[in-house]
């Protein structure tokens, strides 16, 4: 799958090299290079200060170590689990990163509601989690909704008017009529707290399922089964940022 990061030329230590983008702990690393298990463009590693760019081939037991600062992930997130790093109680989207990525401590850019499912987007890169999450920057979410009474064409103007939710007031929103009147896309371009949940109640409306379908120019893939997770490519994140207007 293609790198979501920029090749950057960057000179540094090996331990700290293997320590970013490699899941060995640094202390761990002087033990690797007494055993001869690193090897820098196929040379045996001699210490751990030895100075390697990220132009190098660097190889731990024969398993290339690529180097990358950040990580960006797309989850088809279950219910039942926190958009979270850690809870006491329940479980976290994060507790579903294979060992692999653990490393770099992705996090969830944005969030979804405990009982919701669908794309959710984890990365370690914070000013991407700025891009993607701010409200200014008018990247619209979608979500396709079960409700427990049919939507109406006056609901569908409602959305579009935006509406005052007592702690915020939201941007014009979408409200997508479907073949069946109980099932509805709806987008917004907050993500508060049960913000769909709230505005269907609004127009007199429960929710009974809600599952996010897109952020931005970007689909959920139809592929991954809840819980599965996998990396974006360059162009799939560079759609997390399309933003759009509704007048």
């Amino acid at each position: 799958m293609d790198s979501t990061v920029k090749k950057q030329r960057t000179s540094m230590r090996l331990d700290r090299y293997l320590s970013i983008c490699s899941p060995y702990p640094r202390s761990g690393i002087p033990g690797l290079v007494r055993k001869g298990a690193i090897t820098v463009n196929g040379i045996p590693a001699r210490t751990v200060k030895d100075r390697v760019s990220t132009d190098d081939r660097i190889e731990v037991n024969g398993v290339p170590m690529l180097y990358r600062e950040f990580i960006y992930l797309m989850l088809n997130k279950p219910q039942g689990y926190l958009s979270a790093t850690e809870d006491e109680r329940d479980p976290v989207v994060v507790d579903l990163v294979p060992e692999e990525w653990k490393h770099f401590s992705p996090a969830p850019v944005g969030r979804l509601d405990k009982d919701t499912e669908g794309l959710l987007i984890l990365s370690n890169d914070g000013q991407f989690n700025h891009a993607v999450t701010s409200p200014r920057k008018c990247v619209y979410k979608r979500y396709y909704a079960e409700l427990d009474a049919p939507a109406t064409p006056d609901d569908v103007i409602a959305f579009r008017a935006g509406m005052d939710l007592g702690d915020f007031c939201t941007a014009p929103a979408l409200l997508e009529l479907t073949d069946s009147p109980d099932k509805v896309l709806i987008e917004i371009a907050e993500g508060k707290f049960h913000q769909v949940k709230r505005m269907c109640e609004k127009i007199g409306k429960h929710v009974t399922y809600l599952k996010r379908v897109a952020i931005g120019a970007l689909q959920l893939d139809s592929s991954l089964a809840l819980g599965e997770i996998r990396e974006l490519t360059e162009a799939e994140k560079d759609m997390l940022t399309v933003s759009k207007t509704f007048s």
